[in-house]
């Protein structure tokens, strides 16, 4: 594990673009499975988890050209995969679970344990998964690891989801798209990197309608064909780059084609007393008052609350903290989709941030601190990296977040894009 010195109290300048979305490229390369033509992905952020996808790809047989300076990757399966090799999923990230519908549509059978992880988000369950591949005809043989079987080519389904889960979602498209018939899931996910993956099925030759909505219609098609697909811009990093500018005293400007995504993350970090100034395929920060944005409603606490999409997205949550620790006035953020995803808030008491956590969704972030630097750590939470770098980046004097490698899961070139700005930072 590598641990992050930042040395606060630097006002960082500039003009920035963003990577490309880590949640959509690899559902974008999942679907790559389901064809043998060539499927080619621009603006492709070079992570760790690309990396062991690659790896994977590779095992099985196929042919992969990788460009990360470039950021272009282009990659052919091969018609038959490796039998020795198509199983061993990388299951040590919680993306792979993106891969049981199309393995399973080319290759028939998986079998694999239950108990891989890749963040530490709270229980990640894998039955929505299961449940809509046995919907549409996989079986599963009895037994302490889950071993699946599609003997034949699926039949279309109309599902309604318990709830709206972004990967279950993306799971659905896939095996939908090369199913018999239509295919209907109510309560669908539609955060933007699931609206990527249905645009790139559409190019592919699938049908699919109600893109962006709670409800998605797939006729699927016996063969799909290739793709040349630009990977959008990540908005949690426009809203990280933002952030970190505001609070460290500086002006900082992100490039991006995704501003349409950005009108309630802006109004959210808005709350907070940064100031955005939008422009044509950019925007600005362009100050911070640090003053907290109070309800007309004098009993209420003033709060952010994060939901699926549309609603504000929970993995900006960390990201807000960081910049209420800063703030002259209370608040409360709730976290509506993971549960004990607010436990790594104990480390802010050693910058010198008073909170209280109500819940394991509730936490209450109170104004006025006298912050200071301070030694933290970080659990394997991508965001929660980030969220804790945007209150260290704020206090002067040096600080040291302890196992911060799992930021590069998301971010690439993290320590140099913000070196550029101006912000005094490096691995030790």
């Amino acid at each position: 594990m590598a641990n992050l010195i930042v040395n606060g109290g630097r006002p960082l300048h500039g003009t920035i673009r963003p990577n490309g979305n880590k949640n959509a490229v690899l559902p974008m390369l999942c679907a790559s499975l389901l064809t043998s033509d060539p499927v080619r992905l621009s603006n492709v952020p070079d992570i760790t988890d690309l990396r062991k996808f690659i790896e994977y790809f590779r095992a099985i047989g196929s042919t992969v050209e990788h460009d990360a300076e470039a950021q272009t990757l282009e990659v052919r399966h091969a018609e038959t995969l490796s039998e020795s090799a198509v199983e061993k999923l990388p299951l040590r990230i919680r993306s792979a679970i993106m891969l049981l519908a199309p393995i399973l549509l080319r290759h028939g059978h998986l079998c694999f344990d239950v108990d891989a992880k890749g963040c530490a988000l709270g229980i990640r369950e894998i039955d929505p998964h299961i449940d809509i591949l046995k919907r549409f005809g996989a079986r599963m043989a009895p037994g302490d690891v889950v071993d699946l079987t599609l003997a034949n080519r699926p039949a279309g389904q109309s599902i309604w989801a318990e709830y709206a889960s972004v990967t279950a979602t993306e799971t659905f498209l896939l095996i939908a798209s090369m199913s018999t018939g239509t295919s209907v899931l109510t309560n669908a996910a539609s955060e933007p990197h699931v609206q990527a993956l249905c645009h790139m099925l559409v190019e592919m030759g699938a049908e699919v309608e109600g893109i962006g909505t709670s409800r998605l219609t797939v006729r699927g098609v016996e063969t799909l064909g290739g793709a040349d697909r630009r990977v959008p811009d990540d908005h949690h990093e426009v809203a990280t780059f933002l952030a970190l500018g505001g609070v460290s005293g500086g002006q900082v400007t992100v490039e991006t084609d995704i501003l349409d995504e950005m009108p309630l993350i802006l109004d959210q970090f808005a709350k907070l007393g940064l100031i955005f100034v939008r422009g044509l395929g950019s925007v600005t920060v362009a100050g911070w008052t640090r003053d907290v944005v109070t309800p007309l409603t004098a009993q209420m606490t003033p709060k952010i609350e994060a939901a699926p999409w549309p609603y504000f997205p929970a993995d900006l949550l960390p990201q807000a903290i960081g910049v209420s620790v800063g703030c002259h006035g209370d608040v409360m953020f709730w976290n509506k989709v993971y549960e004990g995803a607010m436990g790594w808030s104990g480390e802010l008491a050693k910058f010198g941030v008073r909170c209280h956590l109500s819940d394991p969704h509730r936490l209450i972030v109170f104004g006025g601190n006298k912050l200071k630097p301070a030694e933290v750590e970080a659990p394997y939470i991508i965001r929660v990296v980030v969220g804790l770098l945007i209150a260290a980046i704020q206090i002067e004097g040096s600080s040291r977040i302890l196992n911060a490698d799992p930021v590069s899961r998301a971010h690439p070139r993290f320590v140099e894009n913000l070196t550029s700005l101006g912000a005094d930072l490096r691995w030790d």
